[in-house]
């Protein structure tokens, strides 16, 4: 077990989890318009697992998939962080960089400052050479988060594993970032 390490921008804090984090968490995915760009919306199982999962990162690593809290008001608004996938991907090993936010703070920049913060953390502390990011290549708003951050799209598409075949979902398109070419104003 490590130090948890919390990261801080403007407008957000990105921090261990709370048990009051679970509540909003499983409405955010459990939201189908949220989660609109996912195979199914999941049940309070389900997503408190990933909450716990997340914390349970963080604690062994000291950092992970944070949950995200607005300083001015104290509110839980989601999930950004970084991991280490599970599913075979073509390009393992690597971190990908996640973020989920809960619609009612959508188009307000927070996943592109929370993700920002992420990426700073990753180069110049955890000294990685590379991030990724990936998702279902219907997902625009998630690849113009990824555009914001500076990062490359990868040719072509991929099939995410965890996506069942035949589902409109399962072609993925692939961003990186390199340290070498990382500029935290990007």
């Amino acid at each position: 077990m490590t130090d948890a390490i919390s990261l801080h921008t403007e407008r957000l804090i990105l921090r261990p989890w709370k048990p009051t984090d679970l509540e909003p968490f499983y409405r955010l995915n459990s939201d189908p318009h949220a989660l609109r760009f996912y195979p199914a919306t999941l049940d309070r199982e389900q997503s408190d697992a990933i909450a716990l999962r997340s914390q349970s990162l963080i604690e062994e690593h000291g950092w992970g998939p944070w949950a995200v809290e607005l300083k001015e008001k104290g509110a839980f608004i989601g999930m950004v962080g970084l991991n280490r996938p599970t599913a075979e991907l073509y390009f393992q090993p690597c971190v990908e960089l996640l973020w989920r936010l809960l619609p009612e703070y959508w188009g307000k920049g927070y996943a592109t400052e929370a993700a920002r913060a992420c990426m700073d953390f990753a180069f110049n502390e955890l000294d990685l050479e590379q991030i990724v990011a990936y998702t279902a290549q219907l997902n625009r708003p998630s690849q113009t988060v990824m555009q914001r951050l500076g990062m490359t799209k990868q040719p072509g598409t991929f099939a995410h594993p965890g996506v069942p075949v035949g589902h409109q979902l399962v072609p993925h398109v692939l961003y990186t970032q390199d340290r070498k070419d990382w500029s935290p104003s990007a």
